[in-house]
């Protein structure tokens, strides 16, 4: 998998790859409305990658990686989050900063030094949000875990990950006290809003949204 690509093929190929986990297949609109782009843009584009063997079509149903195209993808998604994990953990920026220095960096091509890099930091599992980091190989372990409306109340759940890592998401919950490892329960849904009353240990019970709630991942022993 030397071949290089270019960082416009590159965010198609890891846009599918997130699109195509709920159905399997992706249509045109789907990866438009992902990359905000005109769909004629994306359909000669997914033609240039069904001619480099990436994408496989399905007549009437959309497309979908291919096995090499996947293999591409998870690598350009291991090189995103480990430098999200590099930046947290090396030079200190906050979760909702580096993002988008990390669709920067992914585009490096060099996988000596990307392997220098995972060895570096120790080979960690998952980055600053949660998502599983694919190794040298592209295995990864997915997480088990469930959303807090999920999380049966007085149920101490430990956070694992975060769905929607928008700056402006990631603001709001650093503001609540919540982070990858807090330990909360769900003392209250609301029928109302589907809001949720979070007890944090040592301090005082917050209020969230339905949608923070569905974006908020946890692990608990059942």
């Amino acid at each position: 998998m030397n071949a290089k690509f270019s960082s416009s093929k590159e965010n198609y190929l890891k846009a599918i790859f997130h699109l195509q986990k709920s159905d399997g297949v992706v249509t045109t609109n789907d990866v438009a409305n992902e990359l905000q782009t005109r769909p004629a843009s994306v359909t000669d584009m997914l033609k240039k990658l069904k001619a480099q063997k990436l994408l496989l079509y399905e007549k009437y149903k959309g497309f979908r990686l291919s096995n090499e195209g996947r293999k591409v993808a998870l690598q350009i998604i291991r090189k995103h989050r480990l430098w999200e994990y590099f930046l947290v953990e090396k030079l200190n920026f906050g979760w909702d900063e580096v993002h988008e220095i990390a669709e920067e960096l992914e585009h490096i091509s060099s996988k000596k030094l990307i392997d220098r890099l995972d060895e570096f930091l120790g080979f960690p599992k998952s980055d600053p949000h949660g998502d599983p980091i694919p190794d040298s190989q592209g295995r990864f372990t997915p997480a088990k875990q469930v959303d807090l409306l999920n999380l049966p109340l007085n149920k101490i759940g430990e956070v694992s990950g975060i769905g929607d890592q928008s700056p402006e998401m990631l603001e709001l919950l650093s503001h609540k006290n919540i982070a990858l490892g807090t330990r909360l329960e769900v003392k209250k849904k609301f029928a109302f809003d589907n809001s949720l009353e979070l007890k944090i240990r040592n301090q005082p019970s917050v209020t969230i949204s339905e949608h923070v709630a569905k974006n908020v991942f946890v692990k608990y022993d059942e």
